[in-house]
């Protein structure tokens, strides 16, 4: 396997949560498990297996490898890839693959499907995807994947087999759909993208963006430009029920060390043992 760009792994839950993410560099991320990846700002090698990808906005770092990826899979012989990105992008995405297309001479073959907040996609029979709405400087969307089982209404628990097997020939829905958010990906967003959709601070895994962490950065100029502050994350420490947070896209003006030793000093202890850091 060529090694072409950084990767880190975490195995969390039963999932591996694979990528890099650094602000105005570059962010891609993939759960091999679940068959999906999250942005396209670099495009590993070992990615190329996942054929779909779900962007949140098209920022350069977050979207400049999308034609390489589309490249590769078709120079691999692999099939098409899906990739879904906001709705109000997709024009734009898609005349930039065309450009693409004339320019490299090869065909930029790809299922490209524009999606708004609220839509669902259908990954499995157990999982579902639904995209939400971020606040960022260009339209953006996070996404959160939920596993979903069907389940004997509390009604019908008591009774037999036999008797649930009548009920349903009848014509009686004797289940109901359980849905737990299993992983939320952010991609870049000021709070208000965690505060307008509870499922982001609910799901098991969430992955989001702490971009900057010193005094001196005023948030209210970090949320204008559509980013996260280590303050926010400390207001709403009381909130986060998800069992694992990784927080990513840090400033390159930090060193690692800055970022690690700020986090380990002002986060509360009941949130900072579910937190890692991807550096």
């Amino acid at each position: 396997m060529i090694e072409n760009l950084p990767l880190h792994s975490l195995q969390l839950k039963g999932l591996t949560i694979e990528g890099y993410s650094r602000a105005a560099v570059q962010s891609y991320w993939r759960v091999p498990e679940l068959k999906v990846g999250f942005d396209l700002g670099g495009s590993p090698w070992s990615f190329m297996g996942t054929q779909t990808m779900f962007v949140t906005h098209s920022h350069l770092d977050h979207m400049a490898a999308l034609p390489v990826y589309v490249a590769r899979r078709r120079m691999m012989k692999m099939d098409p890839p899906t990739i879904y990105l906001p709705e109000e992008s997709h024009h734009n995405v898609r005349r930039m693959l065309q450009a693409w297309q004339r320019l490299d001479r090869g065909r930029m073959l790809c299922d490209l499907i524009g999606v708004k907040p609220g839509d669902e996609i259908e990954l499995s029979r157990e999982h579902v995807v639904t995209a939400f709405a971020t606040r960022h400087t260009v339209p953006s969307l996070g996404y959160v994947i939920w596993d979903r089982r069907k389940k004997l209404k509390p009604e019908f628990q008591g009774l037999s087999g036999p008797e649930i097997r009548d009920l349903r020939l009848a014509g009686t829905e004797v289940s109901h759909e359980v849905r737990v958010p299993i992983l939320c990906y952010t991609g870049d967003t000021a709070p208000a993208g965690f505060d307008e959709y509870p499922p982001v601070l609910e799901s098991e895994i969430l992955i989001t963006e702490l971009t900057f962490f010193r005094p001196e950065h005023r948030k209210e100029k970090i949320h204008k430009f559509g980013h996260t502050h280590l303050d926010d994350i400390i207001e709403r420490a009381d909130r986060f029920q998800n069992e694992h947070i990784i927080l990513a896209h840090f400033s390159t003006r930090y060193h690692e060390r800055q970022i690690r030793k700020a986090v380990e000093r002002r986060l509360p202890e009941q949130l900072r043992e579910r937190v890692h850091l991807w550096l």
